[in-house]
């Protein structure tokens, strides 16, 4: 008897109960790239930059599902980050003034 039949595995995948991840919470970027150690201080989700040289070498941040140790990385509106069981998405910055202008 197969897993299907038994009720063991669902055909089509993970069911839509399945915890998959944290929901990421949107960061407004004024430029179109920040590096990573940058964003992880934006976002909140560590407390001083220096933080940064820690938990990208130890392989604690995930960039888009995928461990990143590099603090330097180029990250792009959409981008998810997650560390410590919280994400956050870097998003458009939609308040600041339009073409970039500061006024």
């Amino acid at each position: 008897m197969s897993l299907f039949k038994r009720g063991g595995l669902k055909r089509g995948g993970a069911s839509p109960q399945e915890p998959q991840g944290p929901v990421p919470v949107d960061v407004p970027v004024r430029d179109e790239m920040i590096r990573l150690g940058q964003f992880l201080k934006l976002a909140n989700l560590i407390e001083t930059g220096a933080e940064a040289k820690e938990v990208c070498p130890a392989g604690l941040v995930k960039v888009n599902g995928e461990v990143d140790v590099r603090r330097g990385r180029q990250l792009h509106h959409g981008d998810v980050v997650e560390l410590r069981g919280m994400a956050a998405r870097v998003a458009e910055d939609t308040f600041g003034a339009p073409d970039g202008l500061p006024w």
